[in-house]
């Protein structure tokens, strides 16, 4: 494959990782405006959240399916128009003030974001292993870069009083756009293979149809799945409840609380730009040990913080620390072309549990403990992750002289490493 080719498919990708960040933000940012609509508990809205957990939950592990069958363009194509109508159900029901409608519009949106997060893993794994190095983390930092972007717009739209039912609509516009062109430059899809199946290294040929279920059964892929977990559950936390545990725990203003989330998303963004070259250079492992542990100092000095200065210090190495476990865990997921969907569809699906129905349990724990101190509940999943690190050591390369199965997966030089 040319490399203009390559070159064009790893833009597109990064830009359907940051629209995909720039959506989830746009609503993170501004859920305290929603709280505050809907006149809800932070209990309330932790079992309002669980509706996006819900609809990721149905999503993820149907993903590698329709990655399979679909490819990843139409896939991305279907999981962002299903975010889109959820969007539009959301910014109905907010200006309807009906927490039922806003409900399902949620659940809509999950479902959505579900297919869309794992079918642009997918592409990224598969760009990743043509250029012959280490970019997952920039497509991370795509999503984190849109985040930030999209903080910085729900703080600003919150402080000169723009309606959220407005701000949704604008979102929904421009996913609509960004599905029609976007993805069509994407790297050219092979025949689909057929319903639920994989290309299996196991049968001579590597022709034979595995059930992607089969890859539940790995135990690799779940102790990866686990190191997502802590990490997802790190990243979704504080994209969920920052905001609001600075309104809450440190007196601040709403918008104080957004810009709070975009320090932590700043800092997590930077750090996705440049991490690729630490993984080359020290591998997966140690540089897991490394983030985890970042993540659960930042964690730690943020609940504790007396003011929003060593809070804010504590949100910079909370982002710092949750920068790269989750692109590491997609790349480990993916080391085998012939596995790579199902593979990732079950990490994915993991470490998304985590992302979305941890924090709505975290606004459980809220009401008795407060935000602020209920986030502290997160150490116990980033130690987990700490102890099954080398799990995502890469898998040796096999040695061939054909062609990789169009599924994507590390560089070979990678293998080495970890």
């Amino acid at each position: 494959m040319n490399t203009q080719t390559v070159r064009r498919a790893a833009m597109a990708t990064f830009a359907v990782f940051a629209i995909n960040g720039f959506v989830f933000a746009s609503w993170a940012a501004r859920i305290p405006a929603v709280t505050r609509i809907l006149e809800l508990t932070s209990g309330e809205m932790g079992l309002l959240l669980l509706s996006i957990a819900a609809g990721s939950v149905i999503a993820l592990p149907l993903a590698g399916t329709v990655v399979a069958r679909k490819g990843t363009a139409t896939s991305i194509r279907l999981g962002g128009f299903t975010a889109a109508l959820g969007g539009l159900v959301v910014a109905t029901a907010l200006g309807l003030v009906s927490v039922p409608l806003t409900a399902a519009g949620l659940f809509l949106f999950g479902v959505g974001i579900g297919l869309w997060d794992v079918s642009q893993n997918i592409e990224g794994a598969d760009v990743e292993r043509h250029l012959g190095r280490t970019i997952m983390p920039q497509f991370h930092a795509g999503f984190s870069g849109g985040a930030f972007v999209g903080a910085l717009v729900g703080a600003g739209l919150s402080s000169i009083h723009v309606g959220l039912p407005a701000h949704l609509f604008a979102i929904v516009a421009l996913v609509s756009v960004a599905m029609v062109f976007v993805p069509s430059h994407f790297l050219p899809s092979t025949t689909p293979a057929p319903a639920g199946a994989v290309m299996s290294p196991e049968v001579p040929g590597g022709k034979a149809p595995a059930r992607g279920r089969t890859a539940w059964a790995e135990s690799r892929t779940l102790l990866v799945g686990l190191v997502v977990l802590g990490a997802a559950l790190t990243e979704g936390a504080a994209n969920d409840w920052i905001a609001k545990a600075t309104v809450d725990g440190l007196g601040a203003t709403e918008s104080e609380g957004a810009i709070m989330f975009a320090v932590f998303v700043a800092s997590m963004t930077a750090f996705r730009f440049f991490g690729g070259k630490f993984i080359d250079n020290y591998g997966r492992v140690p540089v897991l040990y490394g983030s985890l542990g970042a993540a659960l100092v930042g964690l730690v000095l943020f609940v504790v913080a007396p003011n929003v200065w060593l809070a804010g210090l504590g949100a910079v190495l909370w982002g710092a620390g949750a920068a790269l476990g989750f692109p590491m865990g997609m790349s480990a997921a993916a080391d085998d072309p012939a596995r790579a969907a199902a593979r990732v569809s079950v990490v994915s699906t993991i470490g998304y549990v985590a992302f979305l129905a941890g924090p709505p349990l975290l606004g459980f724990l809220g009401d008795h403990f407060t935000v602020r101190w209920a986030l502290l509940a997160i150490g116990v999943a980033i130690i987990a992750s700490i102890l099954t690190a080398p799990a995502a050591k890469p898998l040796p390369q096999p040695v061939s002289g054909g062609a990789a199965p169009r599924t994507g997966s590390p560089a070979p030089e990678q293998a080495e490493r970890g």
